[in-house]
């Protein structure tokens, strides 16, 4: 199973970056104009304007689960390399290792603070630093990210 996984993304990483050339487009462009310069030969009949709906909406559907696989890796792989840079950081807070896994209003909250913080000097800054902390550590908490942190850092010793 593993090697079917492995053989998909690097078939959907070689189709999203092929995908995402400018000849792509402007081959794509062409056969739309071919298709629509075509239309007075064929009586623009629903049988000309269905081959066009149809290949459209296949290609369009397949591509939503290759750009999608795609994706994903790349955020995983861009959030990985941030916890390492947090990690390896003087002075950073591990607590933020993690908390791409919180929900919107939880990460809107945190930025916030955040910002809060940045516009804040000397002490107070310093206490607003505890406040985003403090809250980052609840709301991992109430979300159940320590666990699955846990388990991700058993899993990777492994």
């Amino acid at each position: 199973m593993a090697d079917r996984v492995n053989v998909f993304a690097r078939f959907a990483s070689a189709v999203s970056e092929w995908s995402g050339r400018p000849t792509i487009f402007f081959a794509a462009l062409g056969l739309l104009c071919i298709w629509a310069l075509t239309g007075p030969y064929f009586g623009y009949s629903s049988t000309w304007q269905a081959l066009a709906s149809t290949g459209a909406t296949l290609i369009t559907f397949l591509m939503v689960f290759i750009l999608q696989n795609a994706q994903m890796r790349d955020t995983r792989a861009i959030q990985t390399k941030l916890d390492e840079l947090i990690l390896t950081s003087n002075g950073a807070q591990n607590h933020f290792i993690g908390i791409e896994s919180l929900d919107e209003n939880e990460l809107k909250k945190l930025n916030r603070l955040l910002a809060k913080a940045a516009a804040a000097d000397g002490e107070a800054r310093g206490e607003r630093l505890d406040e985003v902390e403090r809250h980052v550590e609840e709301a991992m908490e109430q979300d159940g990210v320590e666990e699955r942190r846990a388990k991700a850092a058993e899993s990777s010793e492994a």
